[in-house]
């Protein structure tokens, strides 16, 4: 069934509760999943999804919430947008699939076009599709090797690149999902990835920065590997899954220099952090930085899945049958996508800097309500409120951020955590200003009732 505005206009006034959550609909298809469905997957909390439009979301018993997780990020254009489905539905009566490993079609060339004019480089450039972002890195690890004929691979600590092996092995966010997967790929080498937040007292932003990159300079590159043994830094332009943190810009103008010096490849990862999240088509463009590979998934298909990894033209000159993949860059899921940056560019990057500035100030106004608050912290409609026990020892409240969680379903706010201790607001790029005070009001009283 689809999910137009006249067909389901009360949705968009979100949250409507009508029953215990869960519901007894929802209760059900919850114990029929932990049948047959792998419980690796992390549930946060009793939602069974029916149906959307916008920023609300409705689930099998009829209650409406306000979506402020998106998908994880996903849902850029808001849930089932009328011109991603038509496009959608354009291209599926088309065809389906044909294989761009084997085959031509125009909606991938259409799409690499389009990445050509929107990745935050100059010069030519050249895209591999793929179907997730953890697919994206991959690309751009095998990519990195291939060109420079190094092994070496910089990530940070707290990263999340992904969970397939060779991504998982950059992946540093939580130790649960590097356990039991071991070994990981070799020479992968892992850096502190600065938090202005929890710098020393009494060092600047800056000086943070360039604790991370001295790291790099005088331990990696001095005692565990050669530079010109290094292949690529990789390095999300906002740390996502480890807590939404946003580096001083030093960091990144910095690490760019680094990496020109010793011939090493640049590759931001913006899975998380790109297509217009941040108030800018990609993150790192705040930071004034040019990478020489950059990876997105998530918000680039509006749903459908769908990686890419944009590169330099000289570096991706890998010959055929190096590097591919049989559903990757589905026409479908190019078509979606070929919607989803029109809408990004017309009018959806506009609205997540003018209501990301909105949102950051009315959650910054709480913390003086609310002594749990330790930090608000974010670039556009990519927010992170971080918990503490103390603002002084900055404990980490980790207990009472998963109860936030809780607590904001149970008022009818979708919301996740990323790090250990922070709540993340990653809601559709369509977000109201109206919805992102309900929002706020209902985080206020969430912490309210935790105190």
């Amino acid at each position: 069934m689809g999910c137009g505005p006249a067909e389901y206009h009360h949705l968009m006034d979100a949250p409507q509760l009508k029953t215990a959550l869960p519901g007894p609909r929802a209760k059900a298809l919850i114990e029929r999943d932990s049948a047959v469905v792998s419980p690796s997957y992390t549930r946060s909390y009793p939602f069974v999804m029916a149906r959307g439009i916008g920023a609300a979301v409705e689930d099998v018993d009829g209650n409406v919430f306000l979506d402020c997780a998106a998908g994880i990020a996903v849902n850029s254009t808001g849930h089932s947008h009328p011109d991603v489905v038509a496009a959608i539905i354009d291209q599926a009566q088309k065809f389906l699939h044909m294989s761009g490993t084997d085959f031509y079609y125009e909606p991938q060339v259409r799409l690499a076009e389009e990445m050509n004019g929107l990745a935050p480089f100059q010069g030519p450039k050249r895209s591999f599709f793929s179907n997730s972002g953890t697919e994206a890195n991959e690309a751009a690890i095998k990519l990195a090797r291939y060109h420079t004929k190094r092994y070496g691979i910089i990530a940070f600590l707290g990263s999340f690149h992904g969970r397939s092996l060779g991504a998982l092995s950059l992946t540093s966010s939580k130790a649960i999902q590097r356990r039991g997967f071991g070994p990981p790929l070799s020479g992968v080498y892992h850096a502190p990835f600065p938090n202005p937040y929890r710098r020393p007292k009494g060092q600047s932003e800056d000086a943070c920065a360039a604790a991370a990159l001295d790291f790099i300079e005088e331990q990696i590159l001095v005692h565990l590997v050669s530079p010109d043994e290094v292949a690529a830094v990789v390095v999300e332009a906002i740390q996502g899954e480890g807590g939404y943190i946003v580096p001083p810009a030093a960091f990144h103008q910095r690490l760019r220099d680094l990496t020109a010096k010793h011939g090493i490849m640049l590759v931001v990862d913006e899975v998380q952090s790109g297509m217009g999240r941040t108030g800018r088509m990609f993150g790192i463009e705040h930071f004034g930085v040019e990478p020489d590979v950059v990876t997105v998934a998530k918000g680039i298909a509006s749903g459908l899945p769908l990686g890419v990894t944009t590169s330099r033209a000289e570096f991706m000159a890998w010959p055929p049958g190096a590097h591919a993949s049989t559903f990757g860059g589905n026409p479908v899921s190019c078509a979606a996508a070929l919607a989803t940056i029109k809408l990004l560019r017309e009018s959806l990057i506009a609205n997540a800097a003018a209501v990301g500035d909105h949102l950051m100030d009315t959650l910054r106004a709480l913390q003086d309500k609310h002594r749990l608050i330790g930090d608000v912290r974010g670039k556009g409609l990519m927010i992170g409120i971080e918990l503490v026990k103390d603002r002084d020892t900055k404990e980490r409240a980790t207990r009472e951020r998963d109860r936030l969680v809780d607590e904001c379903f149970a008022r009818g706010l979708l919301v996740l955590g990323a790090g250990r201790n922070t709540l993340r607001l990653s809601p559709p790029l369509v977000l109201t200003k109206q919805e992102a005070d309900t929002a706020v009001r209902i985080i206020d009283e969430s912490l309210s009732a935790m105190a």
